[in-house]
């Protein structure tokens, strides 16, 4: 028997690769001779570079750069280690590693000065080590400057109509004048990134970036309007210097409209988290002859179906016409409309209530006790072992 088992990580508790340890831990007191294949997985957002290096057996990169406040941070990456194109190295960046809002004091958010150049800093350490092919989780950030910062480290220049060059945060892309592309990093032009993105925001207006996302980032309803005006300034200057207008692109407006900075000053391409993830571990390969497919993630609820992990693995294994179940730490609202889609069976994982703190503590335990009973239980209907 081949078990495919490709969750996404229990948030706060454990990462994708050790839920699937577990679940293997528990799946194998039963089925004992079975062929387990573990493919960690992650839709883009936080521990992406986590799962993919896992899934590929990669490395990690830590490298100093600019925090969101412009003090200095210690951010990560992930370089993927076996892939289907073994001549083209891949690397994972989270733009949240080095410019995320858990970099920032919540009494020291602001989105008006907080810059994403550390994010950059991050891709001009990938280039610079020959690097081909990067993807970019967006997510998490804390910052609205629309990839200003991260542009800025990588030697694109923004000028005022004075011609000084424009300093870091939201606020400052309302003096935008010229964008300057000469000294861009030599190497940017020969590397292909693709963009994580799992939100469909434009930039601009009542769903735009800041005002959907502008408040967790410490902005008020005054600076939303000023931050919501600087982009759209970007957004015309782009398209006066001859750029295409990304403004309603869906995915425009995700991570403080670094959606339209990564399309209009690195010419990337912005994909659904999930399908990157599934694409670069090979999934589809992997459910070849499988005769099970167990995925799973923290909590499976109503949003699931909306390109969470599940969903993505799902559809994959549908294709294949392997039957999958889900196992989750919780089941939340409306859970069931994964089963629509043609999920078997989904399974939480916490035997009693308890406390928040042990809850998470006995995640490990739950999981490998309920995913033992849930293969003891298929055992009953079939002879194999």
């Amino acid at each position: 028997m081949k078990i495919i088992i490709a969750p996404d990580s229990f948030k706060e508790s454990l990462t994708a690769l050790e839920v699937a340890n577990a679940i293997e831990t528990g799946f194998s007191c039963i089925y004992k001779n079975a062929e387990f294949i573990k493919v960690p997985m992650a839709d883009g957002g936080e521990g992406t570079v986590q799962s993919m290096v896992d899934a590929t057996h990669g490395s990690f990169i830590d490298i100093e750069v600019t925090g969101p406040l412009g003090n200095k941070v210690l951010a990560q990456y992930g370089i993927l280690g076996s892939q289907q194109n073994a001549n083209t190295q891949t690397a994972v960046i989270e733009m949240a590693s080095a410019s995320g809002l858990h970099l920032v004091p919540r009494e020291d958010r602001n989105p008006l000065v907080t810059s994403s150049y550390g994010a950059g800093e991050l891709i001009k350490d990938a280039l610079d080590r020959g690097i081909k092919h990067i993807i970019l989780g967006l997510g998490g950030s804390a910052t609205n400057d629309a990839g200003l910062g991260l542009a800025q480290a990588l030697g694109i220049k923004f000028k005022n109509i004075e011609g000084e060059e424009l300093s870091s945060g939201g606020l400052a892309l309302a003096e935008l004048h010229k964008i300057d592309m000469s000294e861009v990093h030599p190497l940017l032009a020969s590397c292909k990134i693709d963009v994580a993105c799992d939100v469909d925001n434009p930039l601009c207006g009542e769903y735009g970036a800041s005002a959907i996302f502008g408040p967790q980032k410490g902005a008020t309803k005054e600076m939303i309007e000023q931050l919501d005006s600087a982009l759209g300034h970007l957004a015309d200057v782009i398209v006066k210097m001859g750029g295409e207008d990304h403004r309603l692109f869906p995915g425009a407006g995700a991570a403080g409209g670094m959606g339209l900075g990564v399309k209009s000053f690195l010419d990337a391409e912005l994909k659904p988290g999930i399908d990157i993830v599934m694409e670069t571990v090979g999934l589809a390969d992997h459910l070849e002859n499988a005769d099970l497919v167990i995925t799973g993630e923290g909590r499976i609820d109503g949003q699931t179906v909306f390109g969470k992990t599940p969903m993505g693995v799902l559809k994959q294994a549908n294709q294949k016409n392997v039957p999958t179940i889900g196992i989750a730490g919780t089941l939340g609202k409306d859970a069931e409309a994964i089963l629509e889609h043609g999920m078997k069976a989904i399974f939480p994982i916490i035997p009693a209530l308890d406390s928040l703190d042990k809850v998470l503590a006995d995640a490990e335990k739950n999981l490998i006790n309920t995913s033992r009973n849930i293969a003891a239980s298929m055992m009953l209907f079939t002879d194999t072992k």
